[in-house]
């Protein structure tokens, strides 16, 4: 195993697990805070070093785009609480371009094994690119009527912090339970289904949150800067 894979998987590991204390911990307080600051890092450093080994290993495109795509909610979320309300910088300009060529990029690879005899395009099912291509397009939506209103505030800005960097937990807990890092696990844990667990549970756990945020009173009993 290579220097930067080392760090990819360490990285992420710690990205994954810090991100489900933060998920589960009660928000705006210091294990929440200390843990999202441990997976906005760590999840920035593995996405990075995936994003950097797959640009050097044939027809793994699709995990380049991917680790854009993680690095990319990461960065958006943290700015989201990070930004006063109704404010936007260069940065959120930035970004914004970089998903549009990304969810561009994943769709036409999604049109390219569609349209070949044997459904794939590098080794992949048009599936997997309109999958991301799906996320990386919502996203980039949202970025564009974001600043056109010249940012967010309230209910609407911690919604933003939430999905992305729950997605973006979703896509790390996906590698590393679900993708060639699994080898690192015995057969039988492989094979009792374990690792099929975390990632319809992040989606349940985001749902929950959002839920709380946009349609209860809890959104008004926690120090929103600190979540």
């Amino acid at each position: 195993m290579s220097p930067l894979m080392m760090l990819h998987v360490a990285a992420g590991t710690l990205a994954v697990l810090s991100g489900f204390v933060a998920l589960l911990a009660p928000k705006g307080r210091p294990v929440h805070r200390a843990a999202g600051h441990a997976f906005f890092v760590s999840m920035l450093v593995s996405a990075s070093a995936g994003a950097g080994i797959a640009f050097f290993i044939p027809h793994q495109f699709i995990a380049l785009l991917a680790g854009v795509l993680t690095f990319y909610l990461t960065a958006t979320a943290w700015l989201t609480v990070r930004r006063a309300e109704g404010c936007v910088g260069l940065p959120e300009y930035v970004l914004f371009l970089a998903i549009v060529a990304t969810g561009a990029g994943l769709i036409l690879l999604g049109l390219e094994a569609t349209a070949s005899e044997t459904g794939l395009r590098k080794g992949y099912p048009a599936s997997d690119y309109f999958f991301l291509g799906g996320i990386a397009g919502l996203a980039g939506l949202l970025d564009a009527a974001m600043l056109l209103r010249r940012g967010l505030s309230g209910r609407q800005r911690i919604a933003r912090h939430l999905w992305r960097m729950c997605f973006a937990l979703f896509i790390a807990a996906g590698s590393l339970f679900e993708g060639p890092g699994t080898k690192v696990f015995s057969e039988l844990i492989r094979q009792s289904g374990i690792l099929s667990v975390p990632g319809p549970l992040i989606l349940l756990l985001m749902a929950f949150w959002l839920i709380r945020a946009l349609f209860t009173r809890w959104y008004g009993k926690v120090p929103v800067a600190s979540v």
